[in-house]
């Protein structure tokens, strides 16, 4: 690498870092003003634990949230200075081409969707179970702890011949009644249990079965076996019941995987919630590609106005890139639909925007 493009990565990085400190503590004074009256409402909840398990996790959430939005702001500053100082007028005299002078800002932007690769595949997951248990027990409103904690008319298949339903489940005592497992061969009924209430056993993962009925299905004779209480073991634990999206941002890439995979296999209709949140963790970062080419290409040539008007324009397109993303989420979770398309819906739009904009500024 050349001088000047040690230059530019450096001021191009140190702003992105300098963004990114501006924009977390905004975030975190928000949060607090919005959440302290939670934290008064528990004596018991002390400073350090309010600081480890909340604050130093939605840190790590909110930097790879803002890593997008820090890079573009990032890029557009700098680009602007040196525009503003002729920078880029004697840097192009000297035979550089667009192409070249993007050089040292595609290293950066590489350096940065690494980072963020890395964060919301395995970092950002881990840190996100940490922060919604404590945002569960301190934080979140009745009605949200209810949605999570009670399943009613709930059905799952276990193995291609193995299905259950279950009336209704409490999460939190790991409790439920009106239980039933079917086994079939092929289309016909081989086997079924009832029982009019079941309990999950944590320290050795059985199920506790009350009041149960077996019905056994012959040819010609059907036999039936009855009891107070049996205890067993089924293929599934009670988180399996909690079909939520934001089960998906607590687990790492691999254990969402496996788990959608694992859900597909037990007739689960509609994925696409995890689906989503397994795209975006890669279409995000990737997004810094395209931010910073339409980045440089706004702030590449001296306007009137300077900064600032490259700082509107630049803040717009990102309100709009943002605006699109979450639609895509949106309508990528709908049952029945391809949530890829939709996730990547906006790095397409906006791609075929960098694009334009990459050939206008080479002219």
């Amino acid at each position: 690498m050349k001088i000047i493009d040690w230059y530019i990565l450096k001021r191009f990085l140190v702003t992105f870092l300098f963004t990114l400190l501006i924009l977390i503590p905004i975030a975190i004074a928000i949060d607090v003003s919005e959440k302290v009256d939670n934290f008064l409402e528990h004596p018991n909840l002390g400073l350090e634990e309010i600081l480890n398990d909340y604050y130093l996790n939605f840190i790590i959430y909110y930097t790879n949230t803002f890593m997008p939005l820090a890079l573009f702001i990032a890029v557009i500053l700098f680009t602007s200075k040196l525009s503003n100082n002729t920078e880029i007028i004697a840097i192009t005299n000297a035979k550089v081409s667009f192409t070249r002078f993007l050089y040292p800002y595609f290293i950066g932007a590489t350096l940065i969707t690494l980072v963020s690769l890395g964060m919301n595949h395995y970092v950002v997951p881990k840190s996100s179970k940490v922060r919604k248990a404590f945002e569960k027990k301190y934080i979140s409103n009745t009605k949200q702890k209810n949605e999570l904690k009670y399943i009613s008319d709930f059905s799952l298949q276990l193995t291609d011949s193995t299905y259950i339903f279950i009336r209704s489940f409490n999460t939190e005592t790991n409790s439920g009644y009106d239980f039933t497992s079917e086994t079939y061969d092929g289309l016909e009924l081989k086997s079924k249990l009832f029982a009019d209430n079941l309990r999950y056993n944590t320290k050795d993962s059985t199920f506790a079965l009350t009041r149960w009925r077996k019905r056994l299905i012959f040819e010609n004779r059907d036999s039936i076996f009855s009891g107070n209480k049996i205890d067993t073991v089924f293929n599934f634990t009670p988180r399996d019941l909690i079909y939520k999206s934001a089960f998906a941002q607590e687990m790492p890439t691999n254990e969402l995987v496996k788990f959608i995979d694992l859900s597909k296999k037990r007739g689960v209709k509609n994925l696409n919630a995890y689906l989503v949140e397994l795209y975006k963790r890669t279409s995000l970062p990737i997004a810094s590609y395209i931010l910073t080419i339409i980045a440089v290409a706004l702030a590449f040539r001296k306007r009137r106005g300077g900064t600032g008007v490259n700082l509107a324009i630049g803040v717009g397109i990102m309100f709009l890139y943002v605006f699109f993303m979450k639609i895509g989420e949106v309508l990528g979770s709908v049952a029945g639909v391809n949530s890829l398309n939709y996730v990547w819906i906006p790095n397409i739009m906006f791609g075929s925007l960098a694009i334009y904009l990459y050939f206008n500024a080479r002219k």
